[in-house]
C-alpha cells in the first residue's frame, strides 16, 4: 500500500505548528509535507484498495472521500486566497469538497455510499493528491512571503489547509477503527500503548479545585494558526468545584455496564434513550464481545458486526502490543504473565503466557493483573467475570487495557454521570481550563501554548497509536491527568462562539452552524491530535451520539447555589425536515436557567416564526411597491439588455422563493438558496402543493405587540408557473457544486454574518457570458462590494429602486451588475 497511497515519505511523527513570529517558507514547508505525509502513512493500514470504497459508518462517507479530501481544500481554499489562479481537477475539487453532517443517529445513508454510485479509482486520487503536492510547494517556493501572517494573509489559507488536513488524520484514524478488523493491518513502526504504567490504578479520587478568575481564548495577533472559534479572550469566574483525577477507565466503566446501566431507563436523557435504543447498544462502540451486537457501518457492510466469536478470539494482541525490549511484552518484566502470578497465564497453565513463552505477561509486572490489582488476573475481578470484552484499538483487536480510558458519547458519560448520583456531572469547557493549572499569559507568545513546549508530557502527536493508562503522563500542578492528550474529553457546555466571535471568509462555517444547541465540547485533545488541535485553544465539539477518541471524567458543583461556569444555548433553531428539536440540559443542575445564552451564530436569528411572518409579509402580502416584484422587473431588464441566456439562474436570498417562482418565466433552470431553514420549508411547501397558509404577525410580536391579533393569510402560486422548475436548498456556504449560471443574484448580504465569504466566489460560479446581480439596501453600493470582488468581476452598472418594508415605510436598495473580467 505504500507504494501505491505515498506522494513523499512514510512519516508518523509530527512536528510542532508554525511560530509564526517570524516564519521563514522552509518551515511551512515541512510543516506542509508532515500534515501531506502522515495523513497519507494512515491508510497504509488498510488491507487492500477495496477497503476505500467501504463505508465504516452508516451516517459518513467511504474512506476514498478522506483520503482526496484534504488535498481539494488546499485548492480550494487557495483559489479564494489568491495563492493560485487556476484549479487542479474541478471535478475532484466538487466531489470530494464537502463530507456529511448527520442531524441524527437515524438519518437516512448519504447517496455517495449507495452501491450505484461509483468513486474515482484509487490511483487516480493518489495522482490527484501527487499533483496537489507539487503544485503548493511551488505556490512556497514562488509566493512572496510577506509578514506578518495574519488573518488577512493568503498565506493564512495555507495554514488553514494543513491544520485541516491534521483534523482530518484524526477523523480517518476513528473511521479506521470502525471498520471490519479483517479491512485493516498494522501499519510498519505502528506501537500501541502499555496496557499498564506500573501503578495500578484502583482509585480514582475527586481533587477540589479552588474558585478562580481565569482567561480563556486566544489573543487577534497570538503568533499561530487558529481556527475562528478560538478568538477571542474571554474572561470568566469559575466557583469552587471537584472533579476525577483521572479520565474514566474501562474498568471503570465497566461497573456501569456490570449493573445494568444500559437497560436502565432512569439513568439516560429523553434524547440518549433513543439513541441506546435505536443502535441497541449494550456496551461501548470499540469494546468486543460475542453476541453478535449491532454495528454502525454502512453501504454494502451494514450488517456487520464487530462482536463476533471469530473477531474476539481471533485477538492478534500478543502480535502487537509488545513495546518493551529483551523479549519482555509491553515493557514488563519479573515472569509474570498476563497480570496472573503463581505461573498461570491468562487462563493457561504451565508458566506460558498467553501466547508469549518463558513466563513474561501481556502488560503487568510484580504480580498485578492489567487493570486489576492484588494479583488478580487479567479479566478476573472481585470475584466477577471479565472475560465478555475485548478491546477494538485502530488495527487490531487486543486484551481489554482497563487502565485505559474508556470511550463513549456524549449519552453513554451522561448515563454514567447519573450512575454514580445526582450530584454527578462533566466537568465544564471554564473547569477544564481551571484543572489545567496556572498557565502563562498569552503575551509571551508561542511559549504560553503547550502545543509548542519541547518538553510536552502527554500522549498526543501519534506517540503511540493509541490510548494509555491514565496514570501513565505526570498531571497538572491541579492534580489532574491527561488534561492534555490520550482522549479528547466530553465538558457540558454547548458549542458556541467568545463574545465577539466573528467567522473567517475563507471558512465561514467552519463553526457557526454547529452554534445550534446540538453540538457538545470536547477539550484536550487525543493521541492521535497533531497540530492546532493539541493546543491549550483548541475548541472542538460533535454531535452527542458521535464517536470519537473521546472519553470523560467526573465533576460535581462544591456549593450547588454557585453558579455553574456553563454555556448553553437557548436559542431555537429550525432543522430542515425536523422543525426546532426539544433540547434536554447537558448537566443537572437547580441553577441551569442561569446557564442559557443566545447563540453567536446571528444568522440562527432569522430561524423564528416571526422572521418567517416578516419575510412571507414582504414577498407576498406586499402589494404597492412589492421589493421582488421590482427586482423581478430588474431582471427581465438584465437579461434584455446583455442578451443573457436563459438556461440557468441562481437566487441567493430566496426566502420562500417569491422571486424564484417568477424566474420561472424565463429560466428553464430555478435554484433557490437561503440560509434559514424556515424559508426554505416554506418554499419548499410552496413548491409542492402551490398554496401555503402563513402567519402574518405584528411587527414586534415577539416583544411589544405579543397580544395582538394573528391574521392568517393564503398564498396560491399562479397555475402558469412551472414549479417543478426549482430547486431549492438550504446552504452555509457557495460549495463548488453550483456553478454554470447565466444569472446570479446575491440578495442575501443584507442578513449575513460574513458578507465576503458570500461574494467571493461569485464569479467563479457565473457563466463569463452571464451577470452578476448584488442587491443591498444597507449600503452595500459599488466602491463597497468592488473592494472585494474587483480583481474578479467587472463593475456594469448600478440600479437603484425603492420598495415598501413590512411596517410600511419606504427604503432604498440598489443593484449593482458584474460580469467576469
Amino acid at each position: 500500500m505504500e507504494e501505491l497511497l505515498l506522494t513523499g515519505k512514510y512519516n508518523l511523527k509530527s512536528m510542532k505548528p508554525v511560530d509564526l513570529t517570524n516564519p521563514t517558507k522552509e518551515v511551512i514547508q515541512a510543516y506542509f509535507e508532515n500534515a501531506f505525509e502522515i495523513n497519507e502513512s494512515l491508510f497504509t493500514g488498510l488491507k487492500d484498495t477495496s477497503v476505500f470504497y467501504k463505508c465504516p459508518d452508516r451516517l459518513r462517507l467511504p474512506l476514498i472521500f478522506y483520503y482526496a479530501h484534504t488535498a481539494t481544500v488546499y485548492v480550494n481554499k487557495l483559489l479564494i486566497a489568491g495563492l493560485i489562479k487556476e484549479r487542479v481537477n474541478f471535478e475532484f475539487e466538487t466531489l470530494f469538497e464537502t463530507g456529511v453532517d448527520e442531524m441524527s443517529w437515524d438519518d437516512t445513508e448519504n447517496y455517495r455510499m449507495g452501491g450505484t454510485f461509483k468513486w474515482p479509482s484509487i490511483e487516480e486520487v493518489t495522482v490527484y493528491r501527487r499533483t496537489v503536492r507539487n503544485l503548493i510547494l511551488k505556490v512556497i517556493a514562488d509566493t512572496p512571503l510577506v509578514l506578518p501572517i495574519n488573518q488577512e494573509s493568503p498565506w493564512w489559507a495555507l495554514l488553514m489547509g494543513i491544520e485541516h488536513e491534521r483534523i482530518h488524520i484524526e477523523t480517518s484514524s476513528v473511521l479506521i477503527r470502525q471498520l471490519p478488523v479483517e479491512f485493516v493491518q498494522i501499519p510498519r513502526d505502528w506501537k500501541y500503548a502499555p496496557y499498564s504504567a506500573g501503578e495500578v490504578v484502583t482509585k480514582n479520587p475527586m481533587i477540589h479545585v479552588g474558585g478562580c478568575e481565569l482567561t480563556m481564548g486566544k489573543p487577534m495577533d497570538f503568533p499561530s494558526y487558529g481556527w475562528d472559534n478560538e478568538y477571542p479572550e474571554f474572561k470568566t469566574k469559575v466557583p469552587s468545584f471537584e472533579a476525577s483525577k483521572y479520565l474514566i477507565t474501562n474498568d471503570e466503566f465497566y461497573k456501569f455496564v456490570l449493573d445494568g446501566g444500559y437497560n436502565k431507563k432512569e439513568y439516560w436523557t429523553t434524547e440518549g434513550w433513543k439513541w441506546k435504543e435505536f443502535r441497541q447498544a449494550n456496551h461501548p462502540t470499540f469494546w468486543v464481545c460475542t453476541k453478535g451486537c449491532k454495528g454502525g457501518c454502512g453501504g454494502l457492510i451494514c450488517d456487520y458486526s464487530h462482536c463476533r466469536p471469530e473477531v474476539f478470539y481471533g485477538s492478534t494482541a500478543n502480535e502487537t502490543i509488545v513495546n518493551g525490549s529483551n523479549g519482555v511484552s509491553n515493557g514488563v518484566s519479573n515472569g509474570v504473565s498476563n497480570g496472573v502470578s503463581n505461573g498461570v497465564s491468562n487462563g493457561v497453565s504451565n508458566g506460558v503466557g498467553n501466547g508469549v513463552g518463558n513466563g513474561v505477561g501481556n502488560g503487568v509486572g510484580n504480580g498485578v493483573g492489567n487493570g486489576v490489582g492484588n494479583g488478580v488476573g487479567n479479566r478476573v475481578g472481585n470475584g466477577v467475570s471479565r472475560d465478555n470484552y475485548k478491546y477494538r484499538a485502530i488495527f487490531s483487536v487486543i486484551d481489554m487495557p482497563w487502565e485505559w480510558p474508556v470511550d463513549v458519547n456524549y449519552h453513554e458519560a451522561r448515563a454514567y454521570c447519573a450512575w454514580k448520583g445526582p450530584e454527578y456531572r462533566v466537568p465544564t469547557e471554564a473547569e477544564h481550563h481551571a484543572m489545567r493549572g496556572n498557565q502563562l499569559p498569552s503575551g509571551v507568545g508561542v511559549q504560553g501554548d503547550v502545543v509548542f513546549n519541547d518538553d510536552n508530557k502527554s500522549n498526543t502527536n501519534l506517540v503511540y497509536g493509541s490510548s494509555s493508562p491514565v496514570n501513565m503522563y505526570p498531571p497538572t500542578e491541579k492534580g489532574f491527568h491527561d488534561v492534555f492528550g490520550n482522549v479528547w474529553e466530553w465538558v457540558a457546555d454547548d458549542f458556541n462562539g467568545f463574545p465577539g466571535n466573528k467567522t473567517h471568509f475563507l471558512y465561514d462555517d467552519f463553526s457557526s452552524p454547529c452554534f445550534d444547541g446540538n453540538h457538545t465540547m470536547m477539550q484536550g485533545g487525543s493521541w492521535v491530535s497533531t497540530g492546532g488541535a493539541t493546543s491549550r485553544y483548541a475548541r472542538f465539539s460533535f454531535r452527542r451520539h458521535f464517536y470519537q477518541h473521546l472519553g470523560f471524567r467526573l465533576a460535581k458543583s462544591v456549593n450547588v447555589d454557585d453558579p455553574l461556569p456553563l454555556r448553553l444555548i437557548n436559542t431555537p433553531v429550525f432543522v430542515l425536515g425536523q422543525g426546532v428539536a426539544e433540547r434536554t440540559p447537558s448537566v443537572h443542575s437547580q441553577n441551569i436557567e442561569k446557564c442559557y445564552h443566545p447563540t453567536s451564530n446571528a444568522q440562527y436569528y432569522e430561524d423564528d416564526e416571526t422572521c418567517l411572518s416578516d419575510i412571507m409579509e414582504l414577498q407576498f402580502g406586499i402589494k404597492d411597491g412589492n421589493y421582488l416584484t421590482q427586482l423581478y422587473d430588474i431582471c427581465k431588464t438584465i437579461v434584455w439588455k446583455y442578451n443573457i441566456n436563459n438556461k440557468s439562474v441562481v437566487h441567493f436570498g430566496s426566502g420562500p422563493g417569491r422571486l424564484a417562482f417568477e424566474l420561472t418565466k424565463m429560466f428553464d433552470q430555478v435554484l433557490a438558496v437561503d440560509f434559514g431553514a424556515r424559508y426554505i420549508d416554506a418554499g419548499k411547501k410552496l413548491q409542492k402543493s402551490g398554496s401555503l397558509t402563513y402567519k402574518v404577525l405584528p411587527t414586534g410580536s415577539h416583544e411589544s405587540n405579543k397580544c395582538k391579533t394573528v391574521e392568517n393569510r393564503n398564498i396560491k402560486i399562479p397555475d402558469d408557473i412551472e414549479r417543478q422548475k426549482i430547486t431549492f436548498k438550504q446552504m452555509t456556504w457557495i460549495p463548488n457544486e453550483l456553478h454554470g449560471f447565466d444569472l446570479t443574484i446575491q440578495d442575501m448580504i443584507d442578513r449575513v454574518s460574513n458578507v465576503k465569504a458570500w461574494l467571493v466566489r461569485l464569479w467563479e460560479i457565473t457563466l463569463p457570458t452571464g451577470v452578476v446581480a448584488i442587491v443591498s439596501s444597507t449600503g452595500w453600493n459599488k466602491d463597497k462590494v468592488q473592494s472585494i470582488i474587483g480583481h474578479r468581476l467587472g463593475y456594469l452598472e448600478s440600479v437603484d429602486f425603492s420598495y415598501t418594508a413590512t411596517n410600511g415605510n419606504r427604503k432604498d436598495a440598489v443593484v449593482t451588475l458584474w460580469k467576469r473580467k
